[in-house]
């Protein structure tokens, strides 16, 4: 076996990672959005994106990054999280959903496993909406996206589960709850800005489509 040369093994530390923050970044945004119309999936599709992000992880960890514009599409994305990362969406989460709204509007579902979640969460009395469902319910929401010179961040418009509205804190929770990762153990704030990951500069979220901007 051949030994890794240097760029090759940046290349491949900067694509687990962009694997990574994009895995938390989906994750937060399903919790956070709501699922408008269903969406057509492929393995094609996802195996597609793949080979994106690659292009621009590629791209990113470059010492001198191409300017660059790499669309992608609702359907692709959504493919990508059912088949390229199903195996990596943490334990008590199943068939997220992201969808694109325009003018920065991210809109999605994903199922929770109530009860998975509810073993670290504490009461808040019985004004908690929590304490009146249990097992695995969808929830949904929706917000806009705001992205700029490599940093973006989510706006939380509103957040219900099984139609009863859910306050911020709990959507907070759950979305750390689910986001945490052995890098970001304290997982996604949603009140926080973030870098975006591979030197993206931006993300235009139109109808439909994403534009990634290197």
């Amino acid at each position: 076996m051949k030994p890794l040369l240097p760029d090759r093994i940046l290349f491949v530390m900067a694509r687990r990672n962009f694997a990574t923050n994009l895995l938390a970044i989906l994750l937060s945004f399903s919790l956070t959005g709501f699922a408008t119309f269903a969406v057509a999936l492929s393995k094609q599709e996802g195996d597609q994106l793949q080979r994106k992000i690659d292009e621009i992880t590629k791209n990113g960890s470059a010492s001198r990054v191409a300017p660059r514009k790499t669309p992608v599409t609702e359907s692709e994305l959504n493919s990508y999280l059912a088949f390229n990362l199903r195996e990596k969406i943490p334990r008590g989460l199943t068939n997220p959903l992201v969808n694109m709204l325009g003018d920065g509007g991210l809109a999605g579902r994903v199922y929770v496993d109530l009860d998975e979640f509810k073993r670290q969460h504490q009461n808040a009395g019985f004004m908690d909406p929590l304490n009146y469902v249990s097992g695995r319910v969808p929830v949904t929401a929706r917000g806009i996206l705001s992205t700029s010179n490599g940093r973006g961040q989510f706006k939380l418009g509103s957040a219900e589960i099984l139609g009863v509205p859910l306050p911020k804190p709990i959507v907070q929770e759950l979305v750390t709850f689910f986001s945490r990762t052995p890098e970001h153990p304290g997982g996604f704030d949603l009140d926080s800005p973030f870098d975006l990951p591979a030197k993206i500069r931006e993300l235009t979220i139109n109808r439909g489509e994403a534009i990634v901007v290197q």
